[in-house]
C-alpha cells in the first residue's frame, strides 16, 4: 500500500476539480476596498442561508471566533465554555490576549454544557469582586467530544437564559453542516438561536481556506474593525471565496457520507482487543482511547509504517477523522489493517 490515507484531521482535504475551475474563473477585486464580487456574494450567500444580516469572510476560525469574542465583550469581563471548547484550548490564549476576557469553564456532557448549568454560572452583576459574566460560546460538532451534536432543543434553551440575562451567544461551527446534516436542524434555525456565528469552509467543506463570521449588520461592521486589527484583511480574495460559495453549493449532503465511514470505523475498533473505549460516534470525527499496555506513540507510529496518519488527543486516545479525500477503498484498507 503506497497511497498515504491520511486521518489526521478533514482539514488536509485538495479542492476537486470542479472547486479549482471556480476559483480559476473567479471575479475579483480588492476586498480591504470592499468591491470583491466573489467576496460579497460569498458573505451574502452564507449570511441569506442562516437568515442572519450579514458575514465577514476571514482566514480562519479561530479568527472568526476572536473576532466574535473580542465585539462580544470588554476587558475583564468574563466568557462560559466547556472546558473542552477549541475556543479555550486549541486557540493559543486568544480569550485573554486579544480580549481581556476571563474564562468560566463548565464540565460538560462530551463537549456540550445546558442551560442549567449557564444559570449556575452566571456572576452576580452587582458583585463588584467578580468579572461580569457577558458571552456564553457553544462549540458543534464538538471536537472534544467525538463530533458531538447539540439538539435544537438545549440550543433554544441555553439562548432563552442568555436573552434572560443579556448576555450574548455565540456558535463555534467549524463543523456546523457535520450537526445540521446528522440532527436535521435547519441553517435558519440556527440563525435565530445564535448572536453570532461561526462557519468552517476548509474542514468538512473541503475548501483550502477560509471561514466566515455571521452576525447583526452593526456586529459584522465592529467585526470588521477588530479583523483589521488582526491582519486579517485579504486583497483578492475571491479566488479563495469562489471556493467557499462551491463548497456551500455541492458539500454539504455529502458529509453523510464521512459520518457513515466514520461510524464503520468505530464498530471496527470496537472488536479490537487492544481499545478500552470508543466515544460515540455522531459525525466524522472517531476518538478512542488504547489499553494502559499499549502506548499511543508506538501505536501512531505503527499506522505510519503502513502510511496512515492519525493524532494523539491525549493519553492514550487516538483521533481519526474522515473527509471528502477518504474513499471507501481507503475504508478498507484501514478496517483490514486495524483487524
Amino acid at each position: 500500500m503506497n497511497q498515504i490515507i491520511d486521518l489526521r484531521s478533514d482539514t488536509v482535504t485538495k479542492p476537486t476539480k470542479g472547486m479549482l475551475d471556480a476559483m480559476f474563473s473567479a471575479k475579483v477585486g480588492d476586498d480591504v476596498f470592499g468591491d470583491d464580487p466573489t467576496v460579497n456574494e460569498l458573505q451574502q450567500k452564507a449570511a441569506d442561508m442562516f437568515g442572519m444580516e450579514a458575514a465577514l469572510f476571514c482566514p480562519s476560525g479561530t479568527m472568526t471566533n476572536q473576532i466574535a469574542i473580542k465585539v462580544h465583550t470588554k476587558p475583564g469581563d468574563e466568557v462560559i465554555c466547556e472546558q473542552g471548547s477549541h475556543v479555550y484550548r486549541y486557540e493559543g490564549g486568544g480569550i485573554g490576549f486579544n480580549a481581556g476576557s476571563s474564562i468560566r469553564l463548565i464540565q460538560g456532557d462530551r463537549g456540550r454544557i445546558k442551560a442549567q448549568q449557564v444559570t449556575e454560572n452566571f456572576n452576580n452583576p452587582d458583585d463588584p469582586h467578580l468579572p461580569l459574566t457577558r458571552l456564553v460560546v457553544a462549540e458543534n460538532t464538538a471536537n472534544r467530544g467525538g463530533g458531538s451534536c447539540y439538539q435544537l432543543t438545549d440550543l433554544e434553551a441555553i439562548s432563552k437564559v442568555c436573552e434572560e440575562k443579556g448576555l450574548g451567544f455565540h456558535l463555534d461551527g467549524a463543523r456546523l453542516f457535520n450537526a445540521l446534516v446528522t440532527t436535521g436542524i435547519t441553517p435558519k434555525q440556527i440563525g435565530t438561536i445564535f448572536d453570532s456565528v461561526s462557519i468552517c469552509l476548509s474542514k468538512g467543506l473541503g475548501a483550502p481556506v477560509g471561514s466566515l463570521l455571521l452576525g447583526s449588520k452593526d456586529f459584522i461592521k465592529q467585526g470588521l474593525r477588530v479583523r483589521k486589527v488582526f491582519g486579517g484583511g485579504m486583497r483578492q480574495a475571491g479566488y479563495l471565496a469562489a471556493a467557499g460559495i462551491y463548497a456551500l453549493d455541492h458539500h454539504i449532503e455529502r458529509l453523510a457520507e464521512d459520518h457513515k465511514r466514520a461510524m464503520l470505523i468505530g464498530q471496527t475498533l470496537e472488536s479490537c482487543s487492544f481499545v478500552k473505549e470508543v466515544l460515540p460516534i455522531e459525525t466524522n470525527i472517531v476518538i478512542f482511547t488504547l489499553q494502559d499496555d499499549v502506548m499511543d506513540a508506538d501505536f501512531l507510529n505503527k499506522l505510519k509504517e503502513h502510511n496512515i496518519w492519525a493524532v494523539g488527543f491525549g493519553p492514550q486516545m487516538i483521533r481519526m477523522v474522515t473527509h471528502l479525500d477518504f474513499s471507501d477503498e481507503m475504508l478498507d484498507q484501514l478496517i483490514e489493517l486495524i483487524h
